[in-house]
């Protein structure tokens, strides 16, 4: 049985039902016209709203439905997600053997980066769309697969599926949970939905001090406080190698990253790009080879790519425009002014090939994409005024003088430069990056720890202990 506080307002939830139920044409207008440049929006649609084939897909394995052994469900949104709760995702599968897993996403591209990452769990894995948060899509998701735990990644609070898990005596927690501020004075607008959906978790575990204050004003304080997930992926070194082997393609050209960039963004960056460059260059190509710098812009969203790259061919007036294209040894970068990184999965081997990062989503008010990784791998960061999604992570990154703020966005393209141009202090950066990101190290382990007796409770004893990856950490805090 959910806690008292946990029941849902009845008119406040039948409202937003009907919100979703009333929007379902727009859903599916909205799937359709990302599908223009993503056509993987067009598959698996009845997921989208509770319904999968009767006969089940040769990923999925034999015990599903016998009713013995209930899966593990993970959900991960993105890849970013996806990527972040890998380590946990690999010592569950450890622990328990036997045991399904589902792991559910609301993107193609966090389906795909599952898919290939998880190779290995092939014939006890299976895939799926979270649905849309109407009552009947959820009813259905979990009857069909009936999970024994849910593992909701970062703060995704859907009102309809936590009353249904509590229904179904499910048991969720909310694993690597922030809140921004923002994030709070939009729950607290709807707090007849949200302080209920809240309260129906059965363990909240928040990444850092501030976050857990702020998610309980929302109705729930957290049960454990272990860090930022983010910080303990392994390195992976294919792609770093590859990275390399880039690099040295390049030249001794300083090399700059807009990494993970948004809409808006590129605009913003190509148009400094240029007059730095038409500044000290009389022409864009222009000056020797080995001298000329290099912009790689690598957008955060695939069905982007061609919309960048037509932008680029605007902005460079008409320079050389090189795509993804390193694995012909017959290209020549010499004479390319700027580079789309039109893959994904890629991102350690493009930190590995630039001298610095500009990094995406922190420009405009996006938030910022993930500076922990660009730190690990000792990529220097230059970070735009926005960044509350790694707000801790950014203060204590510039701290220990891994990265570096700049209060307007037209100025992060001249820092960059400037950093990629003075070999000491970037240098002395990316060592600091390495040590800021090994440092913070040790959240996967407190993580297992919150989360081992609910565990044992909803998938039995463990077959082998739950241990840490991960050296012990030097907790050290943003201030």
């Amino acid at each position: 049985m959910p806690p008292p506080d946990a029941v849902p307002d009845r008119r406040a939830l039948w409202l937003y039902s009907w919100g979703w139920r009333l929007a379902t044409p727009l859903l599916g207008c909205y799937l359709l016209y990302r599908s223009l440049a993503q056509p993987e929006y067009r598959q698996h649609w009845g997921e989208r709203w509770g319904f999968w084939p009767a006969e089940r897909s040769t990923a999925d394995i034999d015990t599903w439905h016998t009713g013995r052994v209930r899966p593990l469900w993970v959900h991960a949104v993105s890849v970013g997600e996806t990527v972040a709760m890998l380590p946990l995702l690999r010592q569950c599968a450890a622990a328990w053997p036997d045991v399904p897993i589902l792991l559910t996403h609301a993107t193609p591209t966090g389906r795909a980066t599952g898919q290939e990452r998880l190779k290995d769990l092939t014939g006890r894995l299976a895939q799926s769309y979270l649905p849309y948060d109407t009552p009947g899509a959820v009813e259905r998701f979990l009857t069909h697969w009936n999970p024994a735990i849910g593992l909701i990644m970062e703060t995704e609070v859907w009102p309809n599926l936590v009353a249904a898990a509590n229904r179904h005596d499910v048991p969720l927690v909310s694993v690597n949970a922030r809140l921004s501020p923002r994030s709070l004075a939009r729950g607290q607008r709807f707090e007849s939905l949200i302080r209920p959906a809240v309260a129906g978790f059965s363990m909240i575990i928040a990444q850092t001090q501030d976050d857990a204050e702020r998610i309980a004003l929302l109705g729930k304080r957290p049960e454990a406080v272990t860090g930022n997930l983010k910080f303990d992926q392994p390195a992976d070194f294919v792609l770093q190698a590859r990275g390399q082997g880039w690099r040295k393609r390049l030249g001794n050209r300083p090399v700059v990253l807009a990494a993970s960039t948004r809409e808006g963004e590129e605009a913003l960056i190509l148009e400094s790009w240029r007059e730095v460059l038409l500044h000290r260059h009389p022409r864009l190509g222009g000056g020797e080879d080995d001298l000329l710098p290099l912009l790689i812009v690598v957008p955060r969203h695939p069905n982007r790519f061609e919309a960048v790259a037509r932008l680029i061919e605007r902005y460079t007036g008409g320079a050389p425009l090189t795509r993804r294209a390193f694995d012909d040894p017959q290209t020549d970068f010499s004479a390319s002014g700027v580079l789309l990184g039109d893959s994904m999965g890629e991102m350690q081997a493009w930190y590995a090939a630039a001298d610095v990062a500009v990094m995406g989503g922190s420009l405009l008010p996006f938030g910022s994409q993930n500076l922990i990784e660009a730190n690990a791998a000792g990529c220097p960061v230059v970070l735009g005024p926005s960044v509350y999604n790694f707000q801790q992570a950014a203060e204590a990154s510039i701290l220990f003088s891994a990265s570096i703020q700049v209060e307007n966005p037209r100025e992060a393209i001249p820092v960059a430069l400037d950093l990629a141009a003075d070999s000491q202090r970037r240098g002395a950066m990316s060592e600091a990056g390495v040590a800021f990101a090994q440092a913070h190290r040790g959240a996967l382990e407190r993580t297992l720890e919150a989360l081992a007796p609910l565990l044992e409770r909803t998938l039995g004893k463990p077959a082998v202990p739950l241990v840490n990856t991960t050296p012990p950490p030097a907790r050290l805090d943003a201030g």
